[in-house]
């Protein structure tokens, strides 16, 4: 039998929740501990599609990337979405594992992925952690050779599978610098920009950000949320199935980006 307690350390080991941010919620947040899980789910977000997903088959544990709950909740009701989606997993004895920010910044973790898919070299991160410096939040790192924004978006897009992006551009200016953070991480931008990268990729960020990015001559690419975090989901589910071959294991089938490009033309 594999209980809960058992992918916990192993998520724990490979993800170490003191990497998490001070703001974040990670662990096991919903759950009991010595629980069996014969069939486990991973997604980037607990929604009510893919919610259902998990009551219709049977999921002992979904490893979600965003937390549920995300901030601290006084009472648990019917009456906010979240407390629904709560409820529902535990009538269904559903365990919620979150990793969230400690998978973006470990070693192994979502963002030292997005960096090795651009094909960056001495990848180091924006902020390093202060027990161990070659691993912490955010990364950075050079490309073997100068290229330009169009060519830098085409690799974005190509790394992420996706056919649009949204960019801040600096003209003609050569890029060999780029900086890399999964989500919504516009507070990286001047890390990025005091280590010498000539551009900054990130999932989304603010009005005022891009103006910041374009006033400071840094090439801001914006794929999207989902985008930037999602792939990494879908590996970890990847890389759970070899280590726990006992347990059926998949990525949401049900999930998707809830933001869509429409042509109304």
């Amino acid at each position: 039998m594999t209980a809960v307690k058992e992918i916990q350390n192993h998520l724990e080991e490979r993800f170490p929740l003191r990497l998490a941010e001070d703001w974040d919620n990670t662990g096991l947040l919903i759950g009991r501990s010595k629980a069996e899980v014969r069939r486990m789910m991973t997604c980037l977000t607990i929604t009510v599609a893919s919610a259902i997903e998990a009551i219709d088959r049977h999921v002992d544990l979904i490893v979600s990337h965003h937390p549920l709950p995300f901030r601290a909740t006084k009472k648990l009701t019917d009456d906010s979405a979240a407390g629904r989606l709560m409820l529902d997993l535990i009538e269904n004895q559903i365990a919620v594992y979150s990793p969230h920010t400690s998978f973006d910044s470990a070693a192994t973790g979502i963002n030292q992925q997005f960096a090795e898919g651009l094909g960056l070299t001495r990848i180091a991160p924006l902020r390093p952690d202060s027990v161990e410096p070659n691993i912490g939040a955010a990364r950075y790192g050079d490309l073997p050779d100068s290229i330009d924004l169009s060519e830098l978006e085409r690799r974005v897009m190509s790394s992420l599978s996706i056919s649009k992006i949204r960019t801040v551009g600096v003209g003609e200016v050569p890029i060999h610098r780029v900086a890399v953070a999964c989500g919504s991480a516009g507070e990286f931008l001047e890390d990025a920009r005091r280590l010498g990268c000539q551009a900054f990729v990130t999932g989304e960020t603010s009005f005022h950000t891009c103006l910041e990015a374009e006033a400071t001559n840094v090439a801001l690419l914006l794929p999207g949320h989902y985008a930037t975090e999602r792939f990494a989901v879908v590996r970890l589910a990847d890389e759970l199935k070899n280590s726990y071959p006992n347990i059926e294991i998949w990525a949401s089938d049900n999930e998707a980006d809830p933001i869509q490009s429409r042509d109304l033309t």
